[in-house]
């Protein structure tokens, strides 16, 4: 190696490696001593370890960084290291990614790059990289800056289905309305399905840059996996099996799957769907028979209070910058009524199933209160989907009017 000419200033400082050789870990010791000098600054080795010096020669080498040699450099009890520009050339192209604080302003990309790839937001992306092809990009279509607080609340309110709930608590009711709240249980946990797949679905085209709402969508993936289990156990806790499945139903619930805009699944199934089964599980909390269907229809309810709220944020955040998408949400209504206007519906069994459970008993006077029980549900779901909708702009008549289309089968 040629002689170097070093930088003029004070002594470079001395990195003492001792008996530690480069196989086992004294570059480290290099590294950390170079990493605040600028390039062309130096630093002094020296050690005890058989074969130090040429150690160094090879590391210097692979790394860019110059060493400066004389006469019997083999056996100098002390090498300078000058600082090469190798290191700082890799990164110097290297792509910004935002912030890891999101309440940092500009932490939060409007839109992710693909080249940003897998890396933690708030990283440095070695120029290269390769490009990962995500759908979910453009902040305005997906975010809210409520995703951090909400997945938080949903952290601290996760619940376990074998010590949250007392499975022993289960008096079985009479038989017809045991079979009723089979049949409700069955209901539920199509639709629980068909609320696992729509945000997972997005979950895997969401850029990671967007990282508190992946964790707040997969937490909500996680409640309503656990609700199909416990809506499946109180299925089974009495040796019944899973009741009726209609195609009106299914119809209703495969027009959530097919919709691929972000914004409209969530005002279909979170806002509207999943804020009407918020008043279909307050009604089982309060009207079953039985305590152990209640204490499962309390805790669900609670998770999918969660739900409506992270969809609600978003599209308030959407609205707030683009108006006139609320063009877009009505059209969605509309045209999914439309769509399911030749299907019955609400299936006739389940329907039933919930004067059942209201009344408790097999009575022409409890099957009467029970009736107007169901009734009383049915307008409270739909005051509430008109609440939400004037909360997100609607003017109260045309609130009104898309609060009454919504389907049938309630998500």
């Amino acid at each position: 190696m040629t002689d170097l000419q070093i930088r003029a200033g004070a002594a470079a400082p001395v990195v003492d490696l001792g008996a530690l050789g480069f196989d086992a870990g004294a570059h480290l010791l290099i590294k950390h001593a170079l990493a605040p000098l600028a390039v062309g600054e130096a630093v002094r080795v020296q050690g005890s370890a058989p074969g130090w010096q040429a150690q160094l020669v090879a590391w210097c080498q692979a790394q860019g960084h110059a060493l400066q040699t004389s006469a019997g450099w083999v056996q100098a009890p002390q090498l300078t290291v000058c600082k090469g520009g190798a290191q700082a050339g890799r990164w110097r192209a290297a792509a910004q990614t935002g912030h890891s604080d999101g309440a940092q302003p500009g932490a939060v990309a409007e839109q992710a790059l693909p080249h940003w790839g897998l890396a933690a937001r708030g990283a440095q992306v070695e120029q290269g990289a390769p490009a990962f092809r995500f759908r979910l990009v453009d902040k305005a279509e997906f975010w809210t800056d409520s995703a951090a607080d909400l997945y938080a609340q949903a952290v601290a309110a996760q619940w376990h289905a074998d010590t949250a709930i007392d499975w022993n608590d289960a008096p079985e009711p009479p038989a017809p309305i045991e079979d009723a709240i089979v049949q409700i249980m069955t209901y539920m946990v199509e639709n629980e399905n068909a609320a696992l797949v729509v945000p997972a679905r997005f979950l895997g085209e969401l850029h990671p840059h967007y990282r508190e709402l992946q964790a707040a969508l997969a937490i909500q993936v996680a409640d309503e996996a656990r609700h199909i289990d416990v809506f499946t156990r109180r299925i089974r806790r009495h040796g019944r099996v899973p009741a009726l499945s209609t195609a009106g139903g299914q119809a209703s619930l495969m027009s959530l799957l097919d919709e691929k805009d972000f914004s409209v699944a969530s005002f279909l199934l979170s806002v509207l769907g999943e804020g009407t089964f918020v008043n279909l599980l307050q009604f089982l909390q309060a009207e079953a028979p039985d305590p152990l269907t209640r204490q499962i229809c309390r805790l669900a309810a609670r998770d999918e209070a969660r739900h409506v709220a992270l969809g609600m944020s978003h599209l308030l955040y959407r609205l707030q910058r683009e108006p006139e998408f609320r063009h877009r949400l009505a059209e969605a209504v509309e045209a999914r009524h439309d769509a399911l206007a030749g299907t019955a519906g609400l299936n006739e069994e389940v329907f039933d199933a919930l004067i059942l459970v209201a009344a408790g008993e097999m009575t022409p006077t409890a099957i009467a209160r029970g009736a107007q029980r169901v009734q009383q549900l049915m307008r409270d779901m739909e005051d509430g989907r008109y609440t939400k909708l004037v909360r997100l702009g609607f003017d109260k008549a045309h609130a009104a009017e898309l609060a009454s289309l919504h389907t049938r089968n309630f998500m």
